[in-house]
């Protein structure tokens, strides 16, 4: 057979191939008809994912599983420290004894406080007047600190309100005598210091961002 020939048989045979195919597509129901959906779009339908229902409602809070301290800036040990920090210097404030060196009574309250707040303190306490007072009524005071309220809290310092308690004993007579202060204590490194001292009713909570305030020393240590 001749090359020619070869050519024009196989030309035809692709002839009737494309024809073929012409024939099976034009049988094919249109996009969106009435016929019978191919099995590979059936499968894609049916395994889509359903559409997304609404938010899983949070778990209900209950007093057993409620911790508070996750929810302040300061840990529970932190609060602690904080706490007997500031019962502590109250105690010591409290203690004092006419015939006790003032010096001695303010270096001993300057290892609660800030440097800049026991300088305060060193100079209410030391003052001649005061001294001089308690001196002539022969005052021992015995004091105490509790712990009686959190009033602020914040990252790195905290306002506790704190009873002091003296039993006095003097030539006038012996007395107890109690007063409330705010009590506003800074960490500074791993330490809690007072930063400032106030009668707890007087509205001034001291601010850890400035300079220490003075008042209360006085009436504290007077009777």
């Amino acid at each position: 057979m001749q090359v020619n020939d070869r050519r024009g048989l196989v030309f035809a045979g692709v002839v009737v191939a494309l024809a073929a195919v012409g024939i099976y597509l034009s049988m094919l129901p249109a996009s969106g008809g009435d016929g019978e959906v191919p099995q590979s779009v059936v499968t894609a339908t049916s395994s889509a994912a359903p559409p997304p229902s609404g938010p899983s409602p949070a778990p209900a809070i209950t007093a057993g599983t409620f911790d508070i301290y996750g929810f302040l800036p300061l840990t529970r040990e932190q609060i602690a420290q904080a706490a007997d920090t500031a019962q502590r210097f109250a105690a010591s404030y409290a203690t004092f004894r006419y015939d006790e060196d003032p010096a001695s009574y303010a270096e001993r309250l300057k290892g609660f406080t800030t440097v800049e707040f026991g300088a305060i303190l060193a100079r209410d306490v030391t003052t001649p007047a005061l001294v001089e007072q308690n001196r002539a009524d022969q005052v021992v005071s015995d004091g105490s600190g509790r712990l009686k309220s959190i009033r602020d809290i914040a990252d790195g310092s905290i306002v506790l309100v704190v009873t002091a308690t003296q039993h006095i004993t003097a030539k006038s007579g012996q007395r107890d005598r109690g007063a409330d202060y705010a009590v506003t204590l800074t960490q500074v490194g791993t330490e809690w210091r007072v930063f400032d001292l106030q009668p707890a009713d007087a509205g001034q909570d001291g601010d850890p961002g400035g300079g220490g305030q003075g008042g209360g020393a006085e009436e504290g240590a007077t009777q």
